[in-house]
């Protein structure tokens, strides 16, 4: 990466919806409708996967029924409950370079505009609970895979949310997918009623961008085709 990056032009509409996507963090509270939710869905649903088995699994919640979820998952995480409850591991441990770097640089470049130092715990539990609050969407989506899937299965998944993220883009709609839902397993399915056999993937905000909100000013940087691809025969 360097200090002069900048994305590509896009050349047509599929592009342009590609590149417009971001983790939005701060939501109006404008109503998504269901059949908009459900047409996107239905959409994302057209991803790849292995021998077409379509791994994907999706909860969505607005409303009441989104609130008491935000408010039950943030209030595990205020009691410290889950700490070492994670069922599958999104990052190697030790994380090592140089994507310890690219996480610390989106970290800390967040936190600035947040107006959070380093040390300010307080600020730090707030945004937390933000965060898993779905930061303020109307929409959010807990999305499960049945815990026999293997790797494959994952990746296709992978596909599906990109899916959901540029079909929302296109509709004028920002998406953040959310690890950090994968973190509360035992109170979500409690919360949800959703059985044992399904390991939590993620979470999804959907809904309109909040140009107001500090963090969405946040711009993440790339590493170009040329520095992570070997051309051969070109």
């Amino acid at each position: 990466m360097t200090d002069a990056y900048a994305p590509p032009a896009a050349a047509n509409a599929a592009e342009a919806a590609i590149l417009s996507r971001r983790s939005v963090r701060g939501y109006l509270p404008t109503p998504v409708p269901r059949e908009t939710l459900e047409h996107l869905l239905d959409v994302a649903a057209r991803a790849p996967s292995g021998t077409n088995m379509q791994p994907w699994r999706v909860i969505a919640l607005t409303g009441d029924p989104l609130a008491r979820l935000s408010e039950g998952v943030a209030a595990a995480w205020l009691a410290g409950e889950e700490a070492d409850n994670l069922e599958m591991a999104y990052y190697p441990n030790p994380l090592f370079e140089p994507y310890i770097s690219r996480r610390r640089k989106i970290g800390w470049d967040l936190y600035g505009l947040l107006g959070i130092a380093r040390g300010e715990t307080a600020k730090m539990k707030a945004h937390m609970v933000r965060n898993l609050h779905y930061f303020g969407a109307p929409v959010g989506l807990v999305c499960l895979i049945d815990r026999r899937m293997k790797i494959g299965s994952w990746i296709d998944y992978g596909m599906f949310l990109e899916n959901i993220a540029v079909a929302a883009r296109a509709r004028g709609l920002d998406t953040c997918a959310m690890a950090v839902f994968a973190e509360f397993p035992r109170t979500i399915r409690r919360l949800l009623d959703i059985s044992d056999d399904y390991i939590v993937v993620c979470g999804m905000a959907i809904g309109h961008e909040d140009k107001a909100a500090p963090a969405n000013a946040l711009v993440t940087e790339r590493v170009a085709a040329a520095e992570f691809t070997r051309f051969e025969g070109f």
